[in-house]
C-alpha cells in the first residue's frame, strides 16, 4: 500500500522547475488539496455506479493538483484503475502505484509502442494506425498485450469511425494480435442531462461495441457517472466531480470541495476620488478607497479574464469574512481588491484573503473568468505552498 502523510507542505518536485517553498510564510499562496473529500467523491461516485467498476481519470497532474498524491490517496480507498492523458503521466504514476491498471488516454503516440509496454500502460487506440502499431509490437514481443479500443460516437475528436472500426473489426489478425480489454467512447454533453445527443451517443456506442468481440465497455465520465445505469456499463470513468468541480450546469453541486486557496495581503493602499488601479488605469475609485494587493496572478492560474469588470463579475475574494471585489487588471504576481468596507483593523498586509474555499468555489471562479472548473484548476500554477490535508471538510 502506498502512504501520503498529510498535514503538512508537499514541495519535493522534479520537473527541472523551481520549486515552491515549504513554509507557507514564504510563498506567495497556499493551496490546500482535502484528499478525505476528493476519496469521499470517489466513493459517493462508486456508490452512484452500482455494479461497474469506478476509475479515476488523474491526467494533467489529477486536474492540477497533484497525481501522485491523489492517485495514492485513491488506491488506498480502493480505486484500481486510472486514466492519464500521456505516457510520461502513466510512467511517473506506475513508479507510484506498481499493481495499478493504467490507461493512457491520448492513444498510442507514435514509435512509443515498447514504452508503453516497458511501463505496463494501456494505450486507448483510437486509429487503424495505432492498432497496427500495437499489434506489430505484439508479434514481436510474442505476447498478447493488453489494450482499450476508442470509438467516436459523434464528438469527433478522437477514435474510430464507424467506417475505420469495421475495417479492424474484420482483420481477424490485426485485433487478434492484441488483447482488447476495454471498449470505450466519450459524451460530448453530458453536463446538460437533457440535451439529445445523450441519448443519440448512447445509442451509437451500443451498436458499434456490438461490432467486436464481447469486451467490457466504458462511455461515462463525471456527469454520465450520474446520469443513469444505461450509461455505466462495466466502468465509468469520472475526473472533474472527483476534485469538487460540478459535473453538470446549472445544477447544484453533489460533490465536496476538494480545493481551497488564500494569498496574502502585500500593501493595503488609500485612493482619493479619481485615482485608478493597475494596467490600463481600467478602474477608477468613485469614492475615497482603500485597496488591498493581494499575492497572486496569471502566473500561479488567477487568469486575467477575472480582471474588473469579469464576466457576470466582478470576481471576488474573501477578506475579512467579508466579500471584496477585484479591481483593476489581473497582474502577473498580483490583484488588486477594494476592501473599503471591511474594517481596517481586519485587513492589512500578512492577512491571506480567501479565492478559492467555503465562501467562493471552484464553479463560482470559473463563471467569472468566463470558463469552466476544469480550466481553473488545471492552470493553477507551482508557486503555492501545497498542503494536503484529511479533514473531510
Amino acid at each position: 500500500m502506498v502512504e501520503v502523510n498529510v498535514e503538512r507542505p508537499l514541495s519535493e518536485r522534479d520537473h527541472g522547475i523551481l520549486s515552491p517553498p515549504a513554509d507557507p510564510t514564504l510563498a506567495g499562496g497556499i493551496l490546500t488539496i482535502d484528499l478525505a473529500a476528493l476519496v469521499a467523491n470517489w466513493r459517493y461516485l462508486k456508490a452512484q455506479a452500482g455494479e461497474a467498476d469506478c476509475a479515476a481519470v488523474v491526467k494533467a497532474d489529477a486536474y492540477g493538483l497533484g497525481m501522485v498524491p491523489v492517485a495514492a490517496a485513491l488506491w488506498a480507498a480502493g480505486c484500481r484503475t486510472f486514466f492519464v492523458a500521456l505516457p510520461h503521466e502513466g510512467a511517473a504514476l506506475r513508479q507510484a502505484l506498481p499493481e495499478a491498471v493504467i490507461y493512457v488516454l491520448s492513444g498510442l503516440l507514435a514509435d512509443t509502442a515498447r514504452f508503453y509496454h516497458e511501463h505496463a500502460l494501456r494505450p486507448v487506440l483510437a486509429s487503424p494506425a495505432e492498432v497496427k502499431e500495437w499489434a506489430a509490437l505484439c508479434r514481436t514481443v510474442e505476447m498478447r498485450l493488453p489494450a482499450a479500443l476508442h470509438i467516436d460516437t459523434g464528438m469527433n475528436r478522437l477514435g474510430l469511425s464507424e467506417a475505420e472500426l469495421k475495417a479492424v473489426a474484420e482483420d481477424r489478425d490485426l485485433l487478434g494480435a492484441c488483447r482488447l480489454v476495454l471498449v470505450m467512447s466519450h459524451l460530448a454533453c453530458a453536463d446538460e442531462p437533457g440535451n439529445p445527443m445523450n441519448a443519440q451517443q448512447l445509442e451509437t456506442f451500443g451498436i458499434l461495441k456490438d461490432r467486436l468481440p464481447p469486451c467490457p465497455a466504458s462511455l461515462a465520465n463525471s456527469a454520465g457517472t450520474l446520469m443513469g445505469p444505461e450509461f455505466h456499463f462495466a466502468m465509468v470513468r469520472p475526473g472533474i466531480a472527483l476534485y469538487g468541480g460540478n459535473p453538470f450546469s446549472g445544477r447544484p453541486n453533489p460533490m465536496k470541495p476538494v480545493v481551497s486557496l488564500y494569498a496574502p495581503v502585500l500593501q493595503v493602499r488609500t485612493l482619493k476620488t479619481g485615482e485608478t488601479v493597475g494596467y490600463g488605469a481600467t478602474w477608477r475609485a468613485e469614492r475615497p478607497s482603500r485597496i488591498a494587493v493581494l499575492g497572486l496572478g496569471y502566473a500561479d492560474g488567477y487568469l486575467r479574464s477575472l480582471s474588473w469588470p469579469a464576466k457576470d463579475g466582478p470576481a471576488q475574494v474573501v477578506i475579512g469574512g467579508q466579500y471584496a471585489p477585484v479591481v483593476g487588471r489581473v497582474s502577473m504576481d498580483s490583484i488588486c481588491v477594494d476592501v473599503t468596507d471591511v474594517p481596517e483593523d481586519l485587513v492589512h498586509r500578512g492577512v491571506r484573503a480567501e479565492v478559492i474555499g467555503p465562501h467562493l468555489t471552484v464553479d463560482e471562479l470559473a463563471k467569472w473568468a468566463g470558463t469552466i472548473p476544469y480550466e481553473i484548476l488545471t492552470s493553477l500554477g507551482h508557486r503555492y505552498t501545497r498542503l494536503y490535508v484529511s479533514t473531510g471538510s
